[in-house]
């Protein structure tokens, strides 16, 4: 009699459902040279379990990651009208803040302001300047229709995440056309000083101001030179500037305030991308001579200026030097962008819309919405000491290609609305979003300060991440 065991007779499986599918399990008669195959249904309908149970868990996790993450970590939408749009009170400031600076300022230049009434702006005449944020940001907070924006207006400061301050801040520095504004008989005119003053008198009175320290508060104050005798007093709110050129470390940075881009003060170039027509390699034309890091643009004048494929020419403001400004930039291939007397200026902002490709020569610039704009991809960066080496810069320039230029010149036109106050998905629909991200940590500073205690304190508290710090670039990535 033989040893060996009888084999077993193979168990056959009916179908059986795993997650819903039909699994049916055939098997043939088991080889005698093999008893390992009598095994391979079992591991098959377990590995296929398996991989149900881990298709199951990966979306369950994945469901309530989406459900919970932060909207900030989710990735940016053109549409945004599902988000919670935040809460801003505009404060009905006395009429003197607001239509009567513009009034002002007519009748400075012996023009006659319309009559209007309080919050009507729509007979009322702001000038045009680089600085007109303050008027774009009020206009859009009067419109009543906020489909699809990142704010909302509400009537109850109760309801508010933030309070707007409507000074038209950098207006009333020039409402005088020839400082200190003093008339013939020797009395102060108009005083941009007082007005400050008087502002914030105004605002130390207001139950909301004394609530939160003015944490939540923003202001504008878009020239480097508006709110400058009170910034210390103001300095707890959200700041809307150009740059941080005039202003301390424990005054604004990037974390707690909004960089704004200047208004164009040129027309926008209408037609397509390319070098045909742009003649010109590099252009520049304004003021040679400036104060403090404006100063390397006399030896920029001194290294350019007689190179024959670059323009280089001072000017002034005037509507001839805006005419010519504009012809020459929409003529050139590459326009120049170097500090002035702080480290922005208006010019940069020109050659965006002008598809002209911007060639910073500015260590210390700030530039806005560079959470949703790589200006690596639009434009170029020269630091200072290196930029004013004899030929250095005209030979980087004639070195990139007319694709290259192609490529930058795309990428300007994609981001060319975020520089355009009047475009409905423009420049104040982006500062509004950046606003907005600023309530998670105003909220944070509020509690902070209801728990700090006195301190002595060696320097100014900076408790904020400070900016003005510049990477080296490396230009041999922008052939």
């Amino acid at each position: 009699m033989s040893d060996r065991p009888k084999p077993r007779k193979p168990k056959y499986l009916s179908s059986s459902s795993i997650n819903g599918e039909t699994l049916t399990l055939t098997l043939t008669p088991p080889s005698s040279s093999s008893s390992s195959a009598l095994k391979m249904p079992r591991k098959s309908l377990l590995f296929k379990r398996m991989l149900a149970s881990i298709f199951a868990i990966s979306a369950v996790f994945l469901f309530f990651f989406c459900a919970f993450i932060s909207p900030f970590d989710r990735p940016r939408r053109e549409s945004r009208s599902t988000a919670t749009p935040v809460k801003v009170f505009v404060y009905d400031l006395p009429k003197k803040f607001t239509h009567g600076v513009v009034e002002r300022y007519l009748k400075a230049r012996g023009e006659a302001a319309a009559t209007t009434t309080d919050w009507d702006l729509g007979e009322l005449k702001y000038p045009g300047h680089q600085h007109s944020a303050e008027w774009w940001l009020l206009k859009d907070l009067m419109r009543k229709e906020r489909s699809g924006s990142a704010i909302v207006r509400v009537l109850d400061p109760d309801e508010a995440d933030f309070f707007y301050v409507p000074f038209f801040s950098s207006l009333s520095l020039v409402v005088n056309p020839n400082r200190p504004g003093l008339m013939s008989s020797g009395k102060m005119e108009y005083s941009d000083e007082e007005m400050q003053d008087s502002l914030v008198e105004w605002l130390e009175d207001q139950v909301y101001w004394k609530r939160n320290n003015g944490w939540d508060h923003v202001f504008v104050c878009q020239d480097p030179n508006a709110l400058y005798r009170v910034i210390d007093r103001v300095k707890n709110g959200v700041l809307l500037v150009s740059d941080f050129g005039r202003l301390r470390r424990d005054q604004a940075s990037l974390v707690k305030d909004v960089i704004l881009p200047y208004s164009h003060r040129i027309n926008s170039f209408k037609g397509d991308v390319g070098v045909q027509g742009r003649e010109v390699m590099l252009f520049f034309m304004g003021n040679r001579f400036r104060k403090e890091g404006g100063k390397v643009r006399d030896l920029l004048f001194q290294v350019l200026e007689k190179e024959g494929d670059c323009v280089i020419s001072h000017g002034t403001q005037s509507r001839e030097s805006r005419r010519a400004a504009s012809n020459g930039m929409h003529t050139s291939k590459f326009c120049l962008h170097p500090a002035g007397d702080t480290p922005s200026a208006c010019r940069l902002f020109d050659a965006i819309v002008s598809l002209c490709v911007p060639v910073i020569v500015s260590d210390y610039v700030e530039l806005p919405f560079e959470d949703v704009i790589d200006y690596s991809k639009i434009a170029i960066f020269v630091d200072t000491n290196t930029a004013v080496m004899p030929g250095y810069l005209v030979k980087l320039l004639r070195g990139v290609s007319n694709e290259r230029i192609l490529s930058y010149q795309k990428e300007l036109k994609k981001v060319k609305r975020y520089f355009e106050y009047d475009s409905p998905n423009g420049a104040v629909e982006e500062i509004w979003r950046q606003v907005a991200h600023k309530v998670p940590l105003t909220k944070l500073m509020i509690n902070r300060d209801k728990r700090l205690v006195s301190r002595d304190l060696t320097e100014p508290d900076c408790a904020c991440i400070c900016s003005n710090r510049t990477a080296n670039i490396n230009l041999q990535t922008i052939q």
